[in-house]
């Protein structure tokens, strides 16, 4: 009797302690089927607190239950209000430590509040309680105090803290995400709708239509520099093209059958124009880019302690937000007790750190560097050109260089993490950002001058003048009135603290991608003298040879950036002489080059067609470089090299400057009549490494596919002719010479692959867009 009456009490128990997990199943069935349950709040009350204490719910679905209940468009507000308080003090804990903790090792089960006011209906109810006013025709109901929003978006941002899955639907509704868009014109709710957003648009998987946002132009200029900066923040996202960040990964033929299938403008293309169809709003940008802290009002002047929450400033957004919490506590604190608010000191005994307006200055000048640099490498380029020499960026960023760009560290906060050194702190993006723009300001761009100040554009003059050589166009047509003032112009400025770089510094890479596109185009013989008397090659010549530097982005950036320097310059060449004075320093030199090909191609492209500018026996004896490249054996080795590197399926934007390397010492040798000489060799070459046909068949289809690239309508050649002062149709001539069918020509490859080795080499076509070393050409620019 005993044993059954234990069984007894046991069964029902059981039942009971599974039975809220039947319910969880019949929701999540409902959702999904579309039929029965599908929110918590149809199920009576009485019955989910029964079950709510075994379930630990925590409340959570009696109350949304209470707030659906209460809310109809001419409820009682303040009710719902109260609701919406009380659920947002149960999830906002998880939110915190989801944010402090690291998002990739929580999991659902560490919030389950959010879990359970997600599967209860609780998302889809406030976007509906946020949404109705503006899906009524009726006008007298009860308007939503700007407290209620702000309290509906921030429960809302912490459920997609905690779950993506949330933030993954919001972002799937096109009309709610509009709507949030337009919350922004109310300065009150910007910050948690501008957060709300950014979380939204990060996941969204079709790229939003910024033509769509009602009134764009007016809610752009009804903001304050803070909100456009923060607004700036969730520009980036909708003008950016998706790729861009894998950039060397996509091989060039993934890129074309892309390219093939988008001929009418991406929906970033289309975000871009429309943005500077706003009235000021490049103007505005360029004012925030260069405003010094001491100008810039706002959050930075309410007063409070944050050095605990560093940990979360990984965006101004998120410092405005805790800074408004802070000031509305503030108000508050002198009710409670004081340990409730130690966060907080009082308001009018302390001032914010010097430091902390300056964090925060950068953290707004981030995002918006971002957005003008994208611009500048957009279709609209030549407009955005005007605009920011018309609206003085350049001087107004070098006046700021010394205090703010690359200030002297003294501040001790540790910003994210330890190290100070870590590419997410605010300090070490803005000064990438800041490089990257001026990459993107130069490059091919005879704008590029307003980087001097008149003192240095005057020294350019005046080595043209010595030189007795025409000064060139592009800075004798330079608006004086634009250029940088003060003792030193950006680019002067820029080499300083290149030289003081230390070795193993990631800012390396960058700072030589910019002062090399400021070499890049037509060759100036001014603008390389100008540098080589600051002592650039000699500092080239010692990361290269004495550094011990072995970062291949950073090898290949100075490689890149020395051919630029020593291209067509004697004088240079000299130089390199005097620095590389033993043969242990060649060798060293000559082991870097040849360790990675891809990387230092383009220099062994401007040593070769130096040579063929220079007259021949007065150089040799002064420079070991050309003494080397100038013997037949060692370029042969090189052409065999680039040639075998590489082939269609994975040329990319990296390494498709090796094929034009080996067109140029092609070139060279038809015009000196020694291209059979060389294709001979090539055949050679093959037969003692035993597998014939195969380099030249490769070779052969490369030049296919180059043909195809490069002889595109709406190509814009401009680039590899002013690279290699070789006019672009003896480019093209050469490719079909080499690529003629004609067998008994002896400049044809054809002639030298036996006729059974021929491969077949598909047809192959395309077009390219512009990487890092702008040798694969996009579509010119509109102006």
């Amino acid at each position: 009797g005993k044993s059954m009456a234990t069984t007894e009490r046991l069964g029902p128990s059981r039942t009971r302690r599974n039975s809220h997990k039947n319910i969880l199943t019949r929701i999540r069935h409902g959702q999904i089927s579309g039929g029965g349950l599908s929110r918590g709040t149809e199920m009576s009350e009485a019955l989910l607190q029964e079950r709510d204490q075994q379930a630990k719910w925590h409340g959570i679905p009696v109350m949304l239950q209470r707030l659906y209940d209460s809310s109809h468009l001419n409820s009682d507000l303040s009710q719902i209000h109260s609701i919406i308080k009380e659920v947002a003090s149960c999830l906002s804990m998880e939110a915190m430590s989801f944010v402090t903790e690291d998002r990739r090792t929580a999991q659902e089960s560490t919030s389950p509040n959010t879990y359970t006011f997600d599967l209860f209906g609780g998302v889809d109810l406030l976007v509906e309680i946020l949404m109705r006013p503006t899906l009524t025709t009726q006008t007298n109901f009860p308007k939503m105090s700007d407290d209620l929003v702000k309290d509906c978006l921030s429960v809302l941002y912490n459920c997609c803290i905690c779950m993506e899955g949330v933030t993954k639907s919001l972002a799937s509704r096109d009309d709610f995400v509009m709507f949030l868009f337009t919350l922004m014109s109310n300065k009150k709710t910007f910050l948690q709708t501008a957060t709300l957003i950014e979380d939204i648009l990060g996941v969204r998987k079709e790229m939003i239509q910024l033509e769509g946002i009602p009134n764009l132009p007016s809610l752009v200029q009804s903001f304050n520099q803070q909100q456009l900066a923060n607004f700036c923040r969730i520009l980036s996202v909708t003008i950016t093209e998706p790729d861009l960040g894998n950039d060397d990964k996509h091989t060039l033929l993934a890129k074309n059958a892309q390219q093939k299938t988008n001929l009418c403008p991406s929906h970033s293309e289309v975000n871009q124009v429309a943005l500077l169809n706003i009235p000021g709003f490049i103007e505005r940008l360029c004012k925030l880019a260069t405003r010094k802290v001491s100008e810039a009002s706002g959050a930075s002047s309410l007063l409070l302690e944050l050095q605990d929450w560093y940990t979360l400033l990984d965006n101004a957004l998120v410092l405005d937000a805790l800074m408004q919490m802070a000031t509305e506590d503030a108000e508050q604190s002198s009710t409670e007790s004081p340990d409730e608010s130690s966060l907080v000191t009082s308001p009018l005994r302390h001032s914010l750190p010097q430091s902390m307006k300056i964090v925060h200055e950068i953290m707004y000048k981030v995002e918006v560097l971002y957005v003008l640099c994208v611009l500048l490498i957009g279709r609209q380029r030549n407009q955005v050109h005007r605009m920011l020499a018309e609206f003085k960026l350049i001087p107004g960023l070098n006046n700021l260089f010394d205090k703010l760009i690359w200030r002297k560290q003294t501040s001790t906060h540790v910003l994210h993490g330890q190290n100070q050194n870590c590419d997410c702190s605010p300090e070490i993006s803005f000064k990438i950002q800041f490089l990257r723009l001026l990459q993107s300001f130069s490059d091919h761009h005879e704008n590029k001058y307003l980087l001097l100040n008149a003192q240095e554009l005057n020294e350019l003059s005046a080595i043209s003048l010595k030189a007795n050589i025409p000064e060139v166009e592009a800075l004798v047509n330079t608006d004086r009135n634009l250029i940088c003032d003060g003792k030193k112009g950006l680019l002067t400025r820029l080499l300083s603290v290149m030289k003081k770089e230390p070795a193993e510094s990631s800012f390396r890479f960058w700072q030589a991608r910019a002062v090399e596109s400021f070499l890049r185009g037509s060759t100036s013989y001014a603008d390389q003298v100008f540098l080589l008397k600051r002592g650039l090659l000699e500092h080239i010549l010692f990361c290269i040879i004495d550094s011990g530097c072995k970062s291949r982005d950073v090898l290949q950036s100075y490689f890149d950036l020395l051919g630029e320097l020593m291209k067509f310059n004697i004088d240079s060449f000299k130089r390199f002489n005097k620095y590389v004075n033993t043969e242990e320093k060649f060798q060293t030199f000559m082991t870097q080059i040849n360790s990675s090909l891809v990387d230092s191609n383009m220099l062994v492209r401007c040593i070769i067609l130096s040579l063929d500018r220079f007259e021949i026996v007065e150089v040799l004896s002064e420079c070991s470089l050309l003494s080397y490249m100038v013997r037949v054996e060692n370029r042969l080795t090189i052409l065999f090299r680039l040639v075998n590197i590489i082939n269609v399926q994975t040329l990319t934007q990296e390494n498709v400057s090796c094929l034009n390397t080996s067109l140029v010492v092609l070139m060279l040798a038809r015009r000196r009549g020694k291209l059979s000489f060389y294709l001979n060799a090539l055949r050679e070459k093959e037969y003692t490494e035993k597998y014939p046909g195969c380099l030249l068949n490769n070779f052969h289809n490369l030049l296919r596919f180059w043909q195809r690239h490069y002889l595109n309508k709406d190509k814009d050649s401009t680039c590899l002719e002013n690279s290699s002062c070789i006019l672009f149709t003896y480019w093209k001539e050469t490719v079909s010479v080499l690529l003629d069918s004609d067998r008994t020509s002896l400049c044809a490859i054809a002639s030298y692959i036996d006729e059974a080795l021929h491969g077949s080499g598909k047809r192959l076509s395309g077009s390219l867009v512009p990487g890092k070393r702008g040798e694969a050409l996009s579509q010119s620019p509109e102006d």
